[in-house]
């Protein structure tokens, strides 16, 4: 699972024979599967200043419409964005259901065996390292998609599972919902050197102890959270079985439910599927015990509706992990176990704008506890009524709204059409500064990370951190600026 592991074997034999029990398994890089017609698998560059050195990938059928959900997909250790695309089946559901998947991928120069650092305190934590990079990858593609920021999910094989589990504690504002498969729990290891024994054996924790970690993640924070699916099997090595146990415990305790089952069904694949319900009755978490499957993530070859991905080292046939993983979301827009079946506000309307405000109204909506506003894909406001005023706002400038109504879960269901709102007055002429990047970070219109410039709010790559690069950039609206070297 970690480079650390081919430590404890000596001798060209006995590294191979380690190799083969790593988390997320040692697999043949195969390229992406051949572009469908409705979409194809690319590289994402300039998505932020990017600490984590990662690389984005992305997919999406060519009729994706606006406000659709978005799936960030983690690949497990020496894997790569294009082998999980090809394996995992996300691709099928996209097409079908109609979202996006972003594929984060790492490499070895994060890790010698491309491995995410669940276990890495400077590197999977909130604002840094991995962990930011894999926001801003969100961030971007909702801006570049008009995702709906009230349906991001997140997924991951084994190292990517317990990052997975990171980020769902890190940033339960940004992920309505998470899949941890073969993965571990959030933050059971801070150092390199604790890795092992979290992925060996058990922790003895409570419950109480294990949700603490979620919530000293983001301390203050106190809802909705996510809603996580945990895959599991029962012959897994790799990765112990007590991982998905402890899972349970830590998420069931965060949501206050218990660890009484709610319901217990027997799936395909000799899977045996557990949930534990909300308040309102919908499943917050869920368990997917597989029974006789060794470590890696299911799959299930096929063209049945239920049927997903193809096989490979470490891609197993037993049943397609995610499918029911986009069920227990909602994503098949069935509302699912995550979703909220709430309709989307009809109605919305700008009733009026200012120089720098302006005001929304909308139909109200059976079932809506409070309602979220989005302003050009961000969350601005969580109105109990039907009307919000939006403030703060640059004279003679157009913004984009979109309403969701929210449920006594927390929540949101589908988001309204989109409406459009022009303040009032004349917008100011940008203004343009020309310098080298080593002043434009000083003067705060840049920013520097591994010794590159970015500029500040676009994140656009400036390029090297130094007196020798000279660049214009465009202040397109308060602290936020675009490379302009072509003109101002």
């Amino acid at each position: 699972m970690r480079w650390h592991t081919l430590r404890r074997f000596g001798g060209r034999a006995a590294r191979a024979a380690a190799l083969g029990a790593l988390a997320a398994g040692l697999v043949t890089l195969a390229p992406a599967a051949p572009a469908e017609a409705a979409g194809t698998l690319q590289q994402v560059t300039g998505f932020g200043s990017n600490p984590g050195n990662l690389a984005m990938y992305e997919y999406a059928p060519a009729d994706l419409p606006a406000h659709a959900p978005l799936v960030v997909a983690l690949h497990g250790c020496t894997q790569s964005a294009s082998d999980y695309h090809s394996h995992s089946g996300w691709q099928k559901f996209a097409d079908q259901w109609g979202f996006a998947v972003v594929y984060p991928q790492t490499s070895a120069t994060n890790n010698s065996l491309s491995c995410f650092s669940w276990f890495d305190a400077a590197k999977d934590a909130r604002g840094k390292g991995e962990a930011a990079s894999v926001v801003q990858m969100v961030d971007h593609a909702v801006a570049q998609y008009g995702s709906d920021r009230g349906r991001i999910f997140v997924t991951g094989l084994s190292a990517g599972g317990g990052m997975t589990a990171d980020l769902l504690a890190d940033y339960p504002d940004v992920f309505a919902g998470g899949a941890v498969d073969s993965g571990l729990p959030a933050q059971c290891a801070t150092t390199q050197a604790a890795a092992s024994g979290c992925q060996y054996s058990g922790q003895n924790l409570t419950p109480k102890q294990w949700g603490d970690k979620v919530r000293g993640s983001y301390p203050g924070y106190t809802g909705p959270w996510p809603r996580v699916a945990i895959w599991q099997g029962s012959s897994d090595t790799t990765v112990a079985p007590v991982n998905g146990t402890e899972l349970r415990d830590q998420w069931t305790d965060v949501w206050g439910i218990g660890q009484t089952p709610s319901a217990t069904r027997t799936l395909t694949g000799n899977t045996t599927e557990t949930t534990y319900d909300d308040s309102a009755g919908r499943p917050a978490v869920a368990l997917f015990s597989v029974s006789g499957m060794a470590h890696g993530l299911a799959v299930d070859p096929g063209s049945g509706a239920d049927q997903c991905g193809s096989t490979g080292s470490y891609y197993l046939d037993t049943i397609c992990s995610s499918y029911h993983t986009a069920r227990f979301w909602g994503l098949d827009q069935s509302g699912g176990g995550s979703g909220s079946t709430l309709p989307a506000p009809s109605a919305v309307t700008a009733t009026a704008t200012t120089t720098s405000t302006a005001t929304l109204s909308w139909t109200a909506v059976g079932g809506a506890a409070s309602y979220a506003v989005y302003r050009d894909g961000a969350k601005v406001g969580a109105p109990t009524g039907t009307t919000y005023t939006d403030t703060g706002l640059a004279a003679g400038t157009t913004y984009t709204y979109t309403v969701a109504a929210v449920d006594g879960a927390g929540a949101a269901g589908h988001a309204s059409a989109p409406v459009t709102a022009t303040t009032t007055g004349t917008a100011p002429a940008p203004k343009c500064y020309t310098d080298n990047n080593y002043n434009q970070v000083k003067a705060g219109r840049a920013h520097q990370s591994g010794g590159y410039a970015y500029a500040n709010g676009s994140d656009q790559n400036m390029g090297l951190y130094n007196v020798a690069v000279t660049h214009t950039l465009k202040e397109t609206s308060p602290a936020y600026f675009v490379l302009a070297d072509s003109g101002c």
